[in-house]
């Protein structure tokens, strides 16, 4: 159901309007339940605290939060009052949570008590950042300032009804977000309030989301996939949101049954987990009769390990491809025809491949993936150079690679930056996991070219072996060979515990080639 709204307070706001007593907000750890209207008195007591502190609309406010209410709270305070709100990966280390702090100009902080270690370097050296609000489990939250190391209780702060009101118009700023950085320094993306709506709105259409739709968010608040696909793309509908402090493969299903989930949103590696975790399919007990589609995005899926998870537990697979930039989602699947290995077609937006000189290719071509539409970011803060560069030719160039088919449907090849040339042959790492993948010893797997003195680079392949699972270097090369080219097989093979990945289940293949 389409809402006119201008920014996202107006969205809010028109569905506290009209269902004011709906559940909109469910926590899976605690079974608090905010309804819209106790949502947006939450959303107006946050603002009202941050506006107390001196925050103005196109203020930077950087939220540094595991999974809770408040994140989302927070996130809403920012929009009403014209805030930018910055998310930060809880995971990075202080000196990456202190580069995005200042690169971001952000004057204030939310953050929890367990994270607070993480910023006692960053109080001290940078100049823009004037306030703290740590939020407990006691719904109190204490605001600190820098020149003092005592707090008050910023809880029960009051602000006269217009104050919450600046005037917010599409073109404005509503989130600014940094890039994984592995292409170099994390770049921050300005999203605004008309990219929000757009993409939400194109999101829930695509899915044919309804008000009786209710999402599972066990993704990371930090990233864009948690906040569109799950949160804002549900509020579009008028649904409700079911939030899980992680993601648990073990208690996945019986969390999906407890609340009445309709879909969640996932990376490969959750369905991988759940594949490994629940190998027999589904538990007995656990009702997920309400239960539609999972989705997958952020870094593809290996072909095997959808093609399990769909064998296992008959739920379809709804894989779609996007990034910070353009908000989220790009592409999705049609639900109804899904293509295995594609990314799917345009949701709202044009997507064309590119050759290296802008110029369109047909059919089944690989190039670079290039965008346009109203969900495209507005530009990197601070950055008009790689802004200008990225929007070269009119088009937001992704530095991914692909192609479409003659039926429209789009497929990722890999990242430019990731492909391998060995002498003069251009080899895509992706195409040699997703043969490794098929291997029944291999878990996890990840290629990566490596320098060599007379082909420039050569293929080699990381694998994490099933448990209990006893295989050879030569076996996984022959494996490879009997599926692949010779010049495209990897030509070394090293076995390790773990491969390094994001926090939303990209593969760090960078940090695979630094450890060389």
């Amino acid at each position: 159901m389409l809402v006119p709204a201008a920014n996202i307070r107006d969205l809010l706001e028109t569905r506290v309007e009209r269902t004011p007593d709906k559940d909109f907000l469910l926590l899976d750890s605690g079974d608090r339940v905010f309804t819209y209207r106790l949502f947006d008195d939450e959303v107006n007591r946050a603002a009202a605290a941050l506006l107390g502190l001196g925050v103005r609309k196109g203020d930077r406010v950087s939220l540094l939060l595991t999974n809770r209410a408040e994140y989302l709270i927070f996130y809403f305070a920012c929009f009403k009052i014209g805030a930018w709100a910055g998310p930060v990966n809880a995971l990075l280390k202080p000196h990456e949570i202190e580069f995005i702090i200042a690169d971001s100009e952000a004057g204030t902080v939310v953050t929890q008590p367990d994270l607070l270690p993480h910023l006692d370097e960053a109080r001290e050296h940078i100049a823009s950042f004037r306030n703290l609000i740590i939020v407990g489990d006691d719904d109190k939250w204490t605001a600190i300032d820098n020149d003092s190391e005592s707090g008050r209780n910023v809880s029960e702060s009051n602000s006269e009804p217009q104050t919450l009101n600046p005037e917010l118009s599409p073109p404005d700023e509503a989130v600014i977000i940094y890039t994984s950085g592995t292409t170099g320094k994390p770049k921050g993306v300005l999203l605004t309030h008309g990219n929000l709506l757009s993409n939400a709105q194109q999101i829930a259409e695509w899915l044919r989301l309804t008000a009786d739709d209710r999402s599972l968010i066990v993704m990371p608040l930090f990233h864009v996939n948690a906040l569109m696909t799950t949160a804002m793309a549900a509020l579009w509908a008028g649904g409700s949101i079911v939030l899980a402090p992680r993601f648990s493969a073990s208690r996945h299903w019986e969390t999906i049954s407890r609340y009445g989930v309709t879909y969640f949103g996932s990376v490969a590696t959750m369905l991988s987990m759940l594949n490994h975790t629940h190998t027999a399919g589904l538990p007995a007990g656990p009702d997920v009769s309400r239960f539609r589609f999972a989705l997958c995005g952020s870094a593809p899926v290996p072909v095997e390990v959808l093609k399990t998870f769909e064998s296992l537990f008959k739920f379809p697979v709804v894989e779609g491809y996007g990034l910070s930039e353009s908000t989220c989602r790009a592409t999705f699947n049609p639900i109804d025809e899904r293509r295995v290995g594609s990314v799917g077609k345009p949701i709202g937006n044009e997507v064309r491949i590119f050759d290296e000189n802008d110029r369109e290719l047909a059919p089944e071509q690989v190039g670079e993936i290039v965008l346009r539409g109203p969900n495209i970011m507005k530009g990197y803060y601070k950055n008009e150079a790689a802004t200008r560069e990225a929007f070269r030719s009119g088009w937001f160039h992704t530095g991914d690679l692909g192609y479409r088919d003659e039926d429209g449907f789009f497929y990722v090849v890999d990242r430019k930056s990731d492909l391998i040339i060995r002498a003069g042959e251009n080899i895509y790492p992706r195409e040699i996991d997703e043969v490794l993948y098929q291997h029944p010893g291999v878990k996890d797997a990840a290629t990566v070219g490596v320098p060599h003195e007379l082909y420039g680079e050569e293929v080699k392949s990381f694998i994490v072996p099933r448990e209990g699972e006893q295989i050879s270097e030569q076996e996984i090369i022959e494996f490879c060979r009997e599926r692949l080219a010779d010049f495209k097989c990897p030509k070394s093979v090293e076995f390790v515990e773990d491969i390094p990945k994001g926090p939303t289940g990209k593969l760090l293949k960078r940090e695979l080639i630094r450890e060389e």
